[in-house]
């Protein structure tokens, strides 16, 4: 045996023991879902805190003026506006609102103080502030109470608008929307895939199967999911990821599996055993799953790179469901397949189980859609990279921000915080400076500060009803300077003030004290922290995938030019999406039927993200088709012959699993996070791209102009893999 068939042995092994004792394995895997479902939900979910997500310099200056004392708590808001539908505000009941207010929050176990009502300029609005106590985890648990006693004055005078905002309220606010949107997309993406499965398999068994695979793998993800939380918080949209990469991977890996077992029984016209059919999907199909799923993973892990809390949450929920699929379709998929036997192919559909009958092999349809880059293969590839190039190129013009709140679904407190801002434009962006001296320095600090603020104080851009407030530590070493603007967060004039605290007045009074260290927060300098470091991390996330995916498909086929092939059909994949995405979501031209407000700019996380999940999703298809072109060459196929065979063969599961990739897809474009529209858009995309212009174009066309030194280095077939066993011995074991 080759040294790759050893390895492979131990899956091998595991697979064909799970067959042959298939309650054992069916009931163990039943076992492994409840307990992490269980754990769980003992351990809870631990979300991510402000403290977490602290990156660059504003939150080195969170941390210097937390570790003082002297770090503002965080605040939330009590709008009182008119009543929806009236234009003016009813004051007698305002009042009695704002008072009611008071009272009631007034003791509440987060509030640390409850401010006098304060009356907007325009006097169509009163504004309760409340002052928090405590760490956000700690918080976070009792804001639905706080809501309730909200909701509690808005049933008590309905004659005005009553609504709470803030960084609590309007989390919990998301957090309720999200879990909606997932039940949305479960609602589409379940009856969807079942009934695209049926049409693949033409029987309603064979349809069920990765489903229940890939829903079962979901659950125990999201148990394991509120486990990890512990290690790397939970950022909330752990779950709608974890549902969209289990049913993508699950489905895609259980079709491998059953359409192979299906296939071998159709090639032997019936006289091989379920076992020895069983044993040769294992082999084959199997082992194509635990290369691409280790693909995936790898992929998945670059995101660690970033070292960014939103990152690493979602990767390891990622990372955990696709190694929970993994796992089930060497054990659990097995053992359903061997005990439902022929029973997978009951009942048959009328009409539909002839249609995949005939699809078992590589059929008409997709030698015929590959001859024109077989027949001429440069002029295949240039177009195909042409069309490629052509739909990537808005990319180049992508805009990027990382702001959060015109991003958010609107939720009564988003609404609330809009409200806000329209009445209370003092309410606007905020800067807080933070410096820290030593003992020898510390009496320059308080006269540094004051010099900065009276210099704030004539600058244009910081006009605003609230003056300047300057806190100092008890030491004396460390000092604070809020300072107001009038300007929404994700305003061009709120940025130019924070590169006008920055660059100038920053450096130009406390930086000369000899020694101190400053620093700006506050939500601008954030989301612009936020910004800068993950394009910081950008070269060192992409250069980490293409190196750890371009490795394994190295170890995994041993020839160079199979793994730079894939790697860049993977770019190329991952380009034309990310052009579509820049096309669709920076302009309005479809905001009305996907149901967005464009506001001129991708959400920065997405196309980093979207990069590397398409590239372990793309590396599934590089791997499923040159598995089948390995196994083609070794039966003594020319390389041309094989490429034609191995691609034809595969064809039916790509197609099949991105069909129903592209329905788990869409169902997150009508989500109500823009995030999740521009993620579920852009690997819906992606798909398509990489199923009609790569797998017909690019891929067979490049592969047949390297045919002569397709297995380089290895000497003919000698230094190949050899994963397929002599079906000639395999065809003598009966049922």
């Amino acid at each position: 045996m080759t040294g790759a068939r050893a390895a492979d042995r131990p899956a091998v092994r595991i697979a064909m023991w799970s067959a042959r004792h298939p309650w054992r394995a069916v009931l163990g895997w039943l076992l492994l879902v409840v307990v992490c479902l269980a754990l769980g939900s003992m351990a809870g979910t631990r979300a991510a805190d402000s403290v977490d997500y602290r990156v660059g310099q504003a939150g080195r200056a969170e941390d210097i003026a937390q570790e003082a004392g002297i770090l503002d708590p965080l605040e939330e808001k009590v709008v009182i506006t008119p009543r929806p539908g009236s234009s003016t505000l009813d004051e007698d009941a305002a009042r009695d609102a704002a008072a009611d207010a008071v009272r009631r929050m007034t003791g509440a176990p987060s509030v640390a103080a409850v401010k006098k009502p304060e009356r907007s300029p325009s006097g169509d609005a009163l504004l309760v502030t409340l002052t928090m106590k405590g760490e956000d985890a700690g918080i976070s648990g009792d804001i639905p109470q706080l809501l309730e006693r909200t909701e509690a004055v808005q049933k008590a005078h309905p004659q005005v608008q009553v609504a709470q905002t803030g960084h609590f309220s309007m989390g919990q606010g998301v957090s309720e929307s999200m879990g909606e949107d997932l039940a949305t997309a479960e609602r589409i993406t379940l009856p969807l895939t079942l009934v695209i499965l049926m049409v693949v398999f033409g029987a309603i068994v064979a349809a069920g199967v990765p489903v229940l695979l890939a829903l079962s793998a979901v659950g125990a993800a999201m148990g394991l999911s509120q486990l990890f939380s512990h290690l790397f918080p939970s950022v909330g949209a752990n779950n709608n990821l974890i549902l969209l990469m289990g049913m993508a991977v699950g489905v895609d890996y259980s079709l491998l599996f059953v359409k192979r077992v299906r296939e071998e029984h159709a090639r032997s016209g019936g006289r091989i055993g379920d076992e020895a059919a069983l044993r040769i999907a294992v082999t084959t199909a199997g082992r194509s799953v635990l290369v691409s799923g280790c693909a995936v993973i790898v992929s998945l892990a670059a995101l660690f790179v970033v070292g960014d809390v939103v990152f690493s949450s979602l990767a390891i929920s990622s990372i955990s469901v696709v190694a929970i699929v993994l796992g089930a379709s060497l054990t659990l998929l097995p053992a359903l397949l061997a005990k439902l036997g022929r029973t997978l192919e009951r009942p048959r559909l009328p009409l539909l189980g002839r249609l995949a009958a005939r699809s078992s092999g590589p059929g008409r349809m997709w030698p015929r859609l590959l001859r024109p880059a077989m027949a001429r293969p440069r002029a295949a590839l240039v177009l195909g990279l042409l069309v490629i190039a052509g739909l990537a190129l808005p990319a180049l013009g992508m805009q990027l921000s990382s702001t959060e709140v015109s991003t958010l679904p609107k939720v009564a407190a988003v609404k609330a915080r809009d409200r806000m801002m329209e009445q209370f434009p003092s309410q606007g962006a905020d800067y807080l400076v933070v410096v820290r001296t030593d003992a020898e320095h510390r009496g320059e600090l308080r006269p540094a500060l004051r010099e900065l603020e009276q210099r704030v104080e004539r600058e244009p851009l910081f006009r605003s009803e609230l003056a300047p407030r300057t806190r100092i530590a008890g030491d004396g070493s460390t000092g604070t300077l809020r300072i107001r603007t009038p300007y929404a967060i994700d305003s061009d004039k709120a940025q130019q003030a924070l590169d006008r605290v920055r660059d100038d007045l920053v450096p130009g009074t406390a930086g000369r004290i000899p020694g101190a260290e400053t620093a700006v927060t506050g939500d601008v300098a954030r989301n612009a922290d936020v910004l800068d470091h993950q394009m910081d991390a950008l070269p060192w996330v992409i250069g980490a995938v293409l190196s750890l995916s371009f490795l394994v498909m190295l170890v995994a086929f041993r020839s160079v030019p199979i793994a730079l092939v894939s790697t860049l059909l993977n770019v190329a994949s991952a380009g034309g999406a990310l052009g579509l995405l820049v096309l669709v979501f920076q302009s309005d031209w479809v905001q009305g039927q996907l149901d967005y407000a464009s506001n001129g700019f991708i959400v920065a996380r997405i196309p980093l993200f979207l990069f590397v999940i398409l590239f372990g999703l793309s590396t599934d298809y590089n791997v499923f088709m040159v598995s089948r072109i390995k196994e083609a060459a070794q039966q003594g196929q020319a390389t041309k012959d094989a490429i034609l065979e191995g691609i034809g063969r595969s064809a039916s599961v790509v197609t099949g699993g991105a069909v129903v990739m592209v329905a788990v897809f869409v169902s997150f474009i009508f989500t109500n996070l823009l995030e999740m529209k521009q993620l579920g858009f852009g690997l819906c995309m992606a798909v398509i791209l990489d199923v009609v212009v790569v797998r017909i174009l690019i891929m067979p066309a490049a592969l047949q102009l390297l045919a002569r030194r397709l297995w380089w280095p290895g000497s003919a077939m000698d230094r190949v893999q050899a994963a397929v066993p002599d079906r000639r011995e395999e065809v003598q074991v009966t049922r």
